[in-house]
């Protein structure tokens, strides 16, 4: 935005200025009550996931101390959104982007990756297969990365150790939420990943008002953070719940967990779509229907206001055929 001969234009620099500040819609068709579920439109940011928020910090952050230097190559180790996020920020700034992903992730995030300028190997599953990823299979995907960084002399993202990650929502996505609502939130629930979101979103909220509780959202059959054996490593929510407590991750801001089923996971990002209007991924889905579960638990007030994300466009997803292989 400039202010030229008195008149005020509205225009962004770059699409590093479309990054954040989504919008909160209420989910009233999806969920008629009581109480409320409001969605923050995370799909909407301009590599269509909440991972552009943490992508511009990250990157930020490494070139303020020191880590990056101008023009300098980066490499990351991705499920895909991420890997698109930082696709963004380093086309307008001018990074070469390596991205090491498993080939058990949607090919179209490859495609949408590359189509920005990255490069995107794709490592050969271990154990899962398209569409399921687990732990394994991100260990080799990490490998490879490992083994580039050294090949290409690139920094290192490390997002899944990086604490710009969690402070990227604490600084954004928290302060973005408590504005909208009217600071009118009782819980926030979201799915672990890198827990990135997680931590920082819910620190910030409960340092507002101390009384909110947050959830983590895990696939049924993979719940390390709420201490059960991993019985089903392979799920539907891809770029989540990969059967270990991630590093960033801080129990302090945890009041429990929420576990839901592919089915689940299927019906509610098929609901955000037919009741709502809203193409989703499967993280999304799962998300709305642990807000639905907290709800109609009786561990809310009534009336209460659930806060969560619509994390990724479903365009990001494709299906499970040889093609896609």
């Amino acid at each position: 935005m400039a202010t030229v001969n008195g008149v005020t234009n509205e225009i962004k620099a770059s699409a590093l200025d479309l990054i954040g500040e989504t919008p909160i819609v209420a989910l009233d068709r999806l969920y008629t009550g009581p109480g409320r579920i409001l969605a923050k439109c995370e799909f909407m940011n301009p590599g269509a996931s909440i991972k552009c928020r943490s992508s511009l910090h990250m990157i930020r952050k490494a070139l303020e101390n020191g880590d990056l230097k101008p023009g300098a190559p980066v490499l990351e180790v991705t499920s895909g959104n991420q890997g698109c996020g930082l696709a963004i920020v380093c086309a307008v700034l001018g990074h070469p982007l390596t991205l090491t992903m498993s080939k058990g992730n949607s090919v179209q995030r490859a495609i949408h990756m590359e189509a920005l300028g990255a490069k995107c190997v794709r490592v050969p599953q271990v154990e899962g297969t398209y569409g399921n990823v687990t732990l394994a299979d991100v260990k080799a995907a990490e490998a490879e990365g490992l083994r580039l960084v050294d090949e290409i002399g690139a920094y290192y993202v490390n997002q899944f150790n990086n604490e710009a990650n969690a402070e990227a929502h604490y600084e954004t996505t928290g302060p973005e939420i408590w504005r909208q609502t009217g600071h009118h939130v009782d819980a926030f629930v979201a799915t672990v990943g890198t827990a990135g979101t997680f931590t920082g979103t819910s620190r910030y909220l409960k340092e507002k008002n101390p009384k909110l509780l947050s959830f983590v959202v895990e696939p049924s059959g993979s719940e390390p953070i709420k201490g059960k054996e991993i019985t089903k490593p392979l799920h539907l929510l891809q770029g989540s719940g990969y059967g270990c407590v991630p590093n960033l991750f801080k129990f302090e801001y945890m009041d429990g967990t929420i576990s839901v089923t592919d089915e689940e996971t299927v019906k509610y990002k098929n609901l955000i779509g037919e009741k709502e209007g809203l193409y989703v991924g499967y993280t999304s889905g799962a998300n709305v229907a642990a807000a639905v579960k907290l709800l109609q638990s009786g561990k809310l007030p009534e009336g209460a206001w659930v806060v969560t994300t619509l994390n990724d466009s479903g365009l990001k997803y494709t299906p499970a055929s040889e093609d896609c292989i």
